[in-house]
C-alpha cells in the first residue's frame, strides 16, 4: 500500500516520543500490505475498527494513540487522516475527519 502521507505520522511522534517505534512500525507493515477489501485490513489487524466509508481505526501503542486511515482499495493506497491520543480521538468524528 501506499501511504499518504508520512508526514502527520512524524509530527506526532515530535510530541510524543514514545509513539515513533509503534507509529514507524506500523508504516512498515501496512507499505508491503495489498489490501483489497476491509476484510484483508482485519486480517492483519484483528483491533482495527472498520467504520464504512473505506475508513479504518488503528489502535497504536495498546490503545493509547489512535491512527484514522481512508484506504483507496483499488488504488492501493492509505490516506492518514488523523493521529492523536486517545482523548483527542474522543473529540473528533472518525467519519469525517
Amino acid at each position: 500500500m501506499r501511504i499518504i502521507s508520512k508526514r502527520p505520522l512524524r509530527e506526532f511522534w515530535e510530541r510524543y516520543a514514545d509513539a515513533e517505534g509503534p507509529l514507524l512500525g506500523w508504516y512498515r507493515e501496512v507499505e508491503k500490505e495489498e489490501w483489497a477489501t476491509p476484510v484483508d485490513v482485519k486480517a492483519k489487524y484483528p483491533s482495527a475498527s472498520i467504520i464504512g466509508d473505506n475508513r479504518v481505526i488503528f489502535n497504536i501503542r495498546g490503545n493509547t494513540y489512535r491512527v484514522v486511515v481512508k484506504i483507496n482499495y483499488p488504488g492501493r493506497i492509505v490516506y492518514v487522516r488523523f493521529v492523536g491520543t486517545h482523548a483527542e480521538y474522543d473529540r473528533i468524528d472518525a467519519r469525517e475527519v
